[in-house]
């Protein structure tokens, strides 16, 4: 396929994304930071930084410091998640941002527990990757995770991502050796995967306990 016409695509951009089942919003300290901290702060929730390369992270003022100043450095644009009554659920960015390539990375994937294995957690990842396609025109959405990370790595093929390989000793992170499993959505795969995020999406797929009726079928047969 030539590219002899191609040019950078445009940044993400902080904006909010409305969904069917809560929306996105960037990350704005003053208004977030109580609500994010309780869903991802302190001991209680140090096991969902477990194979992250950052946190956990005590006290409000310690989480706002420390974390935004990793995200200023990477150049991170970080989307917070909540539900229709405005509760902080989790967060996720946009990082690894390469315009002139037309790729980006949905990482620091913090899903709060109430959050996890809901409607809001799916479509908030197929929110970000309509995004990045639809509107910006992208070639590449990544996912990257710790290899040790199963459950990370089956939701990323959950998801939609395929599997490229694992990077071996690629990080030494809290004193431990960390191999990075990559996964990617490329643009010509996008088409088909939003499909199958937007039926599985639709209300009808879900019963009067919100249990879903069909699983989310992002691989071709």
């Amino acid at each position: 396929m030539s590219l002899e016409n191609w040019t950078p695509r445009p940044r993400p951009a902080a904006k909010t994304f409305v969904g069917r089942y809560g929306r996105l919003e960037p990350l704005d300290w003053a208004r977030h930071r109580a609500g994010l901290y309780a869903v991802a702060g302190g001991e209680a929730n140090g096991d969902l930084w477990r194979y992250m390369p950052l946190g956990p992270y005590i006290g409000e003022v310690a989480f706002e410091r420390h974390f935004e100043a990793k995200r200023a450095q990477e150049g991170w644009e970080t989307q917070i998640i909540l539900n229709p009554h405005g509760t902080i659920m989790g967060m996720a960015s946009f990082m690894r941002i390469r315009e002139a390539q037309g790729s980006a990375e949905i990482g620091a994937v913090l899903f709060g527990r109430a959050l996890q294995r809901t409607a809001l957690a799916t479509e908030a990842v197929f929110l970000m990757a309509r995004y990045v396609f639809d509107e910006l025109g992208y070639r590449r959405f990544e996912w990257k995770c710790n290899a040790a990370n199963r459950a990370s790595m089956r939701a990323a093929e959950r998801f939609g991502f395929t599997y490229e390989g694992t990077f071996r000793n690629d990080m030494v992170t809290k004193g431990e050796n960390r191999d990075t499993a990559w996964f990617s959505i490329i643009d010509s795969e996008w088409p088909r995967i939003r499909s199958a995020y937007e039926a599985w999406l639709d209300p009808a797929n879900f019963d009067g306990t919100g249990r879903q009726i069909f699983r989310l079928k992002t691989k071709q047969a």
